[in-house]
């Protein structure tokens, strides 16, 4: 049997790990000891991200945690002069003398990949594809060159040299999905790539098993439930770990009995699963549809 084991990442969420998913840390790890940055990319609802966060928590470095979207540009990456601050000295110490000084000084603030830059932190670009790849080209520098250009500042450094101790992951969701870019060839010639795809059944059950506390069998009834539907949806898509999760933290804090002739859990199921499915098959009626795929299978549900 497999052991498992836990590790709470820097924002407390839980990660269970299983032989493989320790696999893929170790690999990675001397990866990023090696100097080279690490893209996680696969569907959504993989763990990519809570597997960033847990490599990024082994390198024993401070994190800084970026999340991809359009409106992202080099003054949030670099940074900005937000604003003004004024000084003013008065001198009447002696009587018949007065001195009066004022100047007044713009104010800088680091955004957030300068800060990770300087300081030598562990930067993990969360579904950096959802980002511009003109706003991702400044990483073409800090890969190849080891240098982070200031550009748009009215700093006197045109540049600042990369610190030894940084590092970079990545997570992406694939090419299709809605609201992502497609990556320009020359970054991601700088990445190791590592695909993460949907856990096997019985390390699903696992984890669900062990982040919701209930026993194994059922577990694995939901993550078989939630699988078999995932097979009727497009390729890479359907309902993920995190519809499984949903579904038994639901049904064990409302004493739902996980039993697909119950009508409370077959309600549950269709409630959590019933949009999910509707988006990724292929019908004239995808609602009805999906609900009769949810149907179906919960009448195949066995916890054995």
């Amino acid at each position: 049997m497999t052991v498992l084991k836990k590790q709470i990442n820097k924002n407390s969420r839980e990660i269970v790990q299983d032989e493989k998913t320790e696999d893929l840390l170790s690999r990675a790890l001397k990866y990023l000891k090696a100097g080279y940055p690490i893209h996680l990319t696969g569907p959504s609802g993989t763990g990519k991200t809570s597997l960033a966060l847990a490599l990024a928590k082994r390198r024993k470095r401070p994190v800084m945690l970026i999340h991809g979207n359009h409106e992202l540009n080099n003054k949030d990456l670099i940074g900005d002069f937000t604003g003004y601050t004024s000084k003013k000295i008065v001198d009447n110490y002696i009587r018949s003398v007065y001195k009066r000084d004022e100047s007044v000084t713009e104010t800088w603030k680091d955004g957030r990949l300068l800060e990770a830059v300087k300081n030598g932190y562990t930067l993990v670009y969360d579904e950096f594809t959802r980002s511009r790849p003109t706003t991702n080209n400044i990483f073409l520098s800090i890969l190849e060159e080891g240098i982070l250009p200031l550009y748009g500042t009215k700093l006197t450094e045109p540049f600042v040299r990369v610190h030894p101790d940084f590092a970079v992951i990545f997570t992406s969701n694939p090419d299709e999905y809605a609201g992502v870019y497609q990556t320009q060839d020359a970054l991601l010639d700088r990445l190791i790539t590592i695909f993460i795809d949907h856990k096997d059944r019985e390390r699903e059950a696992a984890i669900v098993s062990e982040k919701v506390n209930i026993d194994r069998k059922q577990a694995a009834a939901i993550t078989s439930l939630v699988a078999e539907l995932r097979k009727e949806c497009k390729e890479d898509s359907g309902p993920s770990l995190r519809a499984s999760l949903m579904i038994a933290k639901l049904a064990a804090e409302d004493d739902i009995p996980i039993d697909g002739s119950n009508p409370s859990f077959l309600r549950l199921c269709i409630d959590i699963l019933g949009h999910q499915v509707s988006r990724c098959i292929e019908s004239d009626e995808p609602v009805k549809t999906a609900e009769k795929l949810i149907i179906k299978a919960c009448g195949n549900m066995k916890v054995n």
